[in-house]
């Protein structure tokens, strides 16, 4: 079989054809991530111990860890109805797609199409020839066409597109991740800052209950001339007073009761959480060393990812200095009649290279190149900022949770105390002993203390929230053969 004249006349195009099948070189700088400045270890204060969490295992449930029931449902329905939740996951279904569609470029593009026309040819259109005398015809146009592309990524412009693709797409990936971690924080923080209320509301209704039997007493002696009309006017002024604390904890108990609602992608009013007491035990957190943060939290994940998408755009901008080579070649059939469509005269075929070298743009590709390094270097202070301000939240958890250890301590102390100053002053009034301003100031200060004492418990479960989303979400149980000093951590 004769070789087709294409072939005989571009002997010389085949050393560029192999060349660009087989081989390529990227015109983009290899990606490294670059280093950041990383304490050995945390400040850490007593009773603290350092832990060993496996970073590699998938962060899980970790609110089910504070063995809340509420909790554990309201997280539940937050993951499954939360709207921003929704449109995260949308967004990586979209990068994902993205990813897809510039891999596609990497393999040639096949098309197969076809033509069926009836045409007329003027008789008056523009000659060609003096000699030869134009006709109008009439006649039907019948063809199938086969066609593919391909560009040869000589330079490697296709392949900084996938990769850039791919880290956009683990970037958003992470960001799905950091979605569903501060989703976990805000419905836990929420929760719990209801079930403060629930608990503050608790210690106000048994000082109302306190302050109604004072003031029954103060009216009893009042009755029988021992005590003046003022001891009845000061026991009815604290009385209502702790009623309106009543009114302002139900107000902010309901704005709590609202914001779980929206997380959970339920109407507001429909959405009803029962009061209820509740333990306040927050659960022990290990800690690795501070490095673990560039694996375990996500929006550090995603500030890493982010760099090598900018790095990436930096190639595909060079690329652009190369000349561009696309292979078309076409196979088909066109015949004026259909019965010789497929026939041996109607075949038709082209072989083809088209190469396009820029030779003058006026600095358009340098400056292209310019703003890539350019948008590099925002990302890299980007996740250099996004580390340091993960430690900073490591380090702000671990002295909040070790102040309000300590402040629990002395809050709890405090009412012990006053409850004891209570009872006296209860005593020495009753005997006639002491005024009963001095019963009235007991009672403020014992309402004030155990107030103060269930804020504090609330706010020691928060900074637990706190801590657990500052380290990047759940961490895996502690071996039981690991020595006690690594794997605990003393509450």
């Amino acid at each position: 079989m004769k070789a087709p004249r294409f072939f005989k006349h571009t002997t010389l195009a085949w050393p560029m054809v192999s060349a660009a099948l087989l081989s390529a070189c990227a015109a983009g700088p290899t990606y490294v991530k670059p280093p950041v400045d990383m304490p050995v270890s945390w400040q850490l204060q007593e009773p603290w111990r350092t832990a060993s969490p496996a970073d590699a295992q998938a962060k899980g449930p970790w609110w089910e860890r504070f063995g809340d029931t509420d909790l554990n449902a309201l997280e539940q329905k937050a993951l499954q109805a939360n709207q921003t939740l929704v449109a995260a996951q949308a967004r990586l279904v979209q990068a994902r797609a993205v990813v897809n569609q510039n891999a596609a470029s990497q393999l040639p593009q096949v098309s197969l199409g076809g033509k069926v026309s009836e045409l007329r040819i003027s008789a008056n259109r523009p000659l060609t020839n003096y000699n030869a005398p134009n006709w109008s015809t009439l006649q039907n146009d019948y063809a199938t066409v086969l066609s593919a592309s391909y560009e040869a990524d000589l330079w490697g412009r296709v392949q900084s597109l996938v990769d850039g693709a791919t880290a956009s797409a683990e970037q958003v990936a992470a960001d799905l991740e950091n979605t569903r971690l501060v989703l976990g924080a805000d419905v836990a923080v929420n929760y719990f800052n209801l079930r403060a209320i629930d608990e503050e509301l608790d210690v106000v209704k048994r000082a109302l209950a306190l302050q109604q039997s004072s003031l029954a007493l103060a009216n009893h002696r009042h009755d029988s001339g021992s005590a003046s009309g003022l001891d009845v006017a000061q026991q009815q002024a604290l009385l209502d007073t702790t009623l309106t604390q009543v009114d302002i904890l139900q107000r902010q108990r309901a704005q709590f009761e609202h914001a779980l609602a929206t997380l959970t992608g339920t109407p507001a009013p429909a959405f009803q959480l029962a009061p209820r007491l509740v333990a306040m035990k927050p659960p022990v957190i290990p800690l690795g060393i501070p490095s673990d943060l560039l694996e375990r939290r996500p929006d550090v994940a995603s500030a890493e990812r982010s760099m090598a998408a900018a790095n990436a755009q930096i190639g595909v901008a060079k690329a652009a200095f190369y000349p561009s080579v696309i292979f078309g070649p076409s196979f088909g059939n066109d015949s004026r009649k259909i019965a010789t469509i497929f026939s041996g005269p109607s075949v038709l075929w082209s072989m083809g290279v088209s190469a396009t070298q820029t030779l003058f743009d006026g600095g358009r590709i340098s400056a292209n190149v310019d703003f890539s390094r350019a948008g590099y270097d925002i990302t890299v202070a980007n996740y250099r900022r996004v580390v340091l301000t993960a430690m900073q939240e490591v380090e702000d958890g671990l002295s909040s949770v070790s102040a309000l250890d300590r402040a629990l301590v002395q809050a709890q102390r405090a009412v012990d105390s006053n409850r004891r100053v209570m009872a006296i002053a209860q005593v020495r009034y009753e005997g006639g002993v002491s005024n009963y301003q001095d019963m009235i100031t007991a009672q403020q200060a014992q309402l004030n203390s155990e107030r103060l004492a269930t804020q504090l418990l609330g706010q020691r479960q928060l900074a637990s929230v706190f801590l657990i989303k500052a380290l990047g979400g759940n961490w895996e149980p502690a071996s039981s053969t690991a020595p006690k000093a690594i794997t605990t951590a003393a509450q």
